[in-house]
């Protein structure tokens, strides 16, 4: 089992940042990834990094404003968001699975975090 714990959301005006952490506990993943959700629409990929290559994996939408990337020893992973813009705001969630590859879809992941709130203000 993992268990998934994700901090650092907040109100941003636009244009600003935020740097969002997950901290996993119990089996380590291989794995892991972003979503976000708005109401009444489904979730949907943002980021997702291995974390034993490295490799990652954007969303169109956020490439080049967004940077996710992991710290093996402390077992976290973080989104740091650059650039906000108003249709960013959503609630994030991170995932986390054990097989190697990274995947774009929630039905890949097995683990979940609670969320946390993101707003951006125009």
């Amino acid at each position: 089992q993992v268990q998934l714990v994700e901090s650092g959301g907040g109100l941003v005006q636009a244009g600003g940042s935020l740097r969002l952490s997950c901290a996993a506990s119990g089996r380590t993943p291989n794995t892991s990834g972003w979503f976000r959700q708005v109401p009444g629409k489904a979730r949907e990929f943002v980021a997702a990094i291995n974390h034993i290559s490295g490799g990652t994996y954007y969303a169109d939408s956020v490439k080049g404003r967004f940077t996710i990337s992991r710290d093996n020893a402390k077992n976290t992973m973080y989104l740091q968001m650059n650039g906000l813009k108003p249709e960013d705001t959503a609630v994030y969630y991170c995932a986390a699975r054990l097989k190697w590859e990274i995947v774009a879809v929630t039905y890949g992941y097995d683990y979940w975090g609670q969320g946390t709130q993101v707003t951006v203000s125009s």
